[in-house]
This record gives C-alpha cells, structure tokens and sequence, in this order.
C-alpha cells in the first residue's frame, strides 16, 4: 500500500487542459466534489459547455472563452445549502507532482476567496489534509 501525502488546507494546483498553472485552491474535505470559478456558463445543443475562466482581477485571467465537451450535470448543494444544477468537465490536473484526471464542476465563485475548491472525491484515498499547514505542494 502506498503511504498517503500530506496536504495543507489550502494548496497549489495547475489545469493542464486549461493551461492554468500556479492557481491557488482551497482544500476542502466538507465538499463532496471539485468546483472551479468560471463565468458565462452554458451547454450548447452539441453537448458542450461554454464558459470564461475566472475573474478579470486574477493574475491568470485571459479573457478566452473556452469551449469543451460536457462530462456530465449533477446535483450540488453549495455552502449556503442551495442546491444548483452545475456543468461538469473532466481535466488533468497537476498537483503534488502526479497528474491525475478529475472532474470538475464549474460555478460563479467570485465571492469565494479561492478560485478553485478541491473535495473529497479527489482526496479520497492520496490525501491526509493537515489544517495547520498550507502550500506544501510548493515545497516539492
């Protein structure tokens, strides 16, 4: 059995489909799944979701409007108890020197102080989170 990484609360990520890289990301056992600051969202009749990345004030905004293949709509109840219909896309994501491939739903998180939240589906068997840490990841 491989021994588990430790990860602090929040961490450092990069989307590779999505050519983001160094962006920050809350680590958040609470959550059941992964979700990603994105605006103008919507599914065109072909099955692909539509949407811009982030906010004009992040370092990594460009602005695009990218367009990828839906994975899948799902059910999620965000902090505040609402439950939202949210578009899912699934991308390969650098993080603690592993790429693995994950699902990430995409939602308007611009209140949020990370743009990215990370969840338990992901951490599930890699991950032990110790809160009193934080960016380990930039120490490997």
């Amino acid at each position: 059995m491989s021994q588990k990484k430790i990860i602090g609360r929040r961490e450092v990520v990069d989307i590779l489909d999505l050519e983001l890289y160094g962006l920050d990301a809350k680590i958040d056992t609470g959550a059941d799944s992964n979700s990603l600051h994105c605006d103008d969202i919507f599914i065109d009749d072909e099955k692909f979701v539509h949407f811009t990345l982030l906010d004009e004030v992040h370092p990594a905004y460009h602005g695009k409007k990218i367009k990828m293949p839906l994975y899948k709509l799902k059910k999620v109840k965000s902090s505040n108890g609402i439950v939202q219909q949210r578009a899912s896309i699934q991308v390969t994501i650098s993080f603690f020197g592993k790429k693995y491939k994950t699902d990430v739903s995409l939602t308007d998180r611009s209140d949020m102080k990370y743009p990215m939240l990370i969840g338990r589906k992901f951490l599930t068997n890699r991950f032990l989170v110790d809160v009193s840490k934080e960016y380990l990841t930039k120490t490997i």
